[in-house]
């Protein structure tokens, strides 16, 4: 029996906390590949949000050097580097999507219908991840800094899932939370889940199984708004990870 449609969600943690060592291997990461199910799985990088970075595709490749499981990815600049787009990914366990811009992201993708495909992949049990930019496209919408550190909403993502998104939701050096709940409670963005630093949201289908986090004291939210447009935050208790 094939795997149910899974997104994992996640804010990477855009600072380590005072003392703590530098991993080879996110603890998000590691739960992402967890949940294919398979011992080697099969995991595709798209660094579209950083326009292909050379050094990105290197990272994440050094990242799995030494484990069993065969690592590709899918560049899109100058062409894409598969014959068969298609063909490649719907072939993996795991599609992770890096960080960046998701407006960008959601340009370059759709001019090489890879929207469709990403839904394809999706439905067939294909498990598609990714953090920040690569967790708000799977959504509705969010805000983003893709044109600066004010914020802008975006309100077109590819909404696979029927929620908004906000990332980061505890980074200091930007008005996050406020935007979020902003755009939420204006109606421009619907309900949604957002994630603190090193955090993930692990869907099955459209619905939430769970949030986790690799960070103490670090959650996920549900922010709401109600019919006097008063914008609620409840936590949702992330499960700490090992």
């Amino acid at each position: 029996m094939g795997r149910p449609p899974q997104i994992f969600a996640a804010s990477g943690l855009l600072r380590l906390p005072p003392g703590a060592a530098p991993r080879k291997r996110s603890v998000l990461m590691e739960h992402a590949v967890s949940l294919t199910g398979v011992r080697r799985a099969r995991i595709c990088y798209v660094p579209t949000a950083v326009g292909d970075d050379p050094a990105a595709i290197a990272a994440f490749g050094q990242a799995f050097d030494d484990t069993a499981h065969t690592v590709t990815h899918l560049r899109l600049f100058p062409q894409p580097n598969h014959a068969d787009v298609r063909a490649h990914l719907l072939a993996q366990d795991l599609i992770w999507v890096g960080g960046g811009s998701v407006v960008n992201l959601l340009a370059v993708w759709r001019a090489h219908r890879l929207d469709a495909v990403m839904r394809e992949a999706w439905e067939a049990g294909v498990v598609l991840g990714g953090g920040s930019a690569g967790s708000i496209c799977w959504h509705v919408g969010g805000s983003t800094d893709s044109f600066s550190d004010d914020l802008d909403p975006v309100t077109d993502a590819l909404a696979f899932l029927p929620y908004s998104n906000g990332v980061h939701h505890d980074f200091p050096d930007q008005p996050r939370r406020a935007r979020f709940h902003e755009y939420v409670g204006s109606g421009l963005l619907p309900a949604g889940y957002a994630t603190d630093d090193g955090t993930g949201l692990h869907y099955v289908g459209t619905a939430l199984a769970e949030a986790v986090t690799s960070a103490e004291g670090a959650d996920a939210y549900l922010v709401d708004v109600d019919a006097a447009g008063v914008v609620s935050e409840r936590p949702l208790g992330a499960q700490l990870l090992s």
